[in-house]
């Protein structure tokens, strides 16, 4: 059964440097009925303004996830981890036991859109941990790539946690599917773009729960889709 989460019900926070959307309960915006979905807590849509962003904070038993879309975002924390994201580029952040960091429009001039994910880790207590790695436009286009999961196989970053994370590029009418096994729930993310799930229209924030046994067919219906799939064991 697909739950389609439309982008203008998202919960919103505008703070003139930033355009934040919500697509689960987060900050002042609390909806008992999103709340999240398995172990997918947090996923804002942040546009953040030229030479601003979040000073430097503390999480703690998080994994969060940086996916940038336009422009770089600047991060620095507690770690000694020090780098800029862009477009390509998956970030997974472990809190653990506690982390502080801040991250900023990398750029004086332009902005900076990107989507912050968080998940709830398998336990509390890890170490503190950072990953980087770049997944090129070729890789994602036409098919669902992995880029993140629990044991980093196929290259991906490591999640603490039974989630594949997949990006792709499906391109004005291409189409990728995915079934979810038993067992497994998933989330289909509408990063930029248009698309089709199984014919339903979807547009740029748009979000879809899926339950297991649940077979997608996404169809690309700009040149700019990009579209995240989360499969996750219930």
């Amino acid at each position: 059964m697909l739950n389609h989460r439309k982008a203008e019900e998202r919960g919103r926070a505008d703070l003139g440097w930033l355009d934040s959307r919500h697509t689960f309960s987060f900050g002042h915006y609390f909806d008992p009925e999103h709340m999240g979905v398995g172990p997918l807590r947090v996923i804002n849509d942040d546009r953040v303004a030229a030479g601003a962003g979040f000073p430097t904070h503390p999480h703690s038993d998080m994994e969060i996830i940086s996916y940038v879309l336009e422009g770089g975002l600047a991060h620095r924390d507690s770690i000694g981890t020090g780098s800029v994201i862009r477009p390509g580029d998956v970030q997974r952040m472990s809190a653990g036991t506690g982390i502080r960091h801040s991250e900023f429009n990398a750029s004086d001039s332009e902005p900076v859109h990107f989507l912050q994910i968080w998940i709830i880790p398998e336990k509390d207590g890890l170490a503190p941990g950072y990953e980087q790695k770049t997944f090129d436009a070729e890789s994602k286009r036409g098919k669902l790539k992995l880029v993140g999961s629990r044991d980093g196989r196929d290259g991906s970053v490591t999640i603490h946690r039974d989630v594949d994370l997949y990006a792709t590029l499906p391109g004005d009418g291409g189409t990728v599917t995915h079934k979810l096994a038993d067992g497994r729930i998933g989330w289909v993310q509408v990063a930029q773009g248009t698309a089709t799930l199984n014919g339903e229209e979807l547009r740029p924030g748009d979000g879809v729960a899926l339950d297991a046994g649940d077979a997608i067919k996404l169809t690309g219906t700009s040149d700019d889709a990009e579209i995240l799939l989360f499969d996750m064991a219930a």
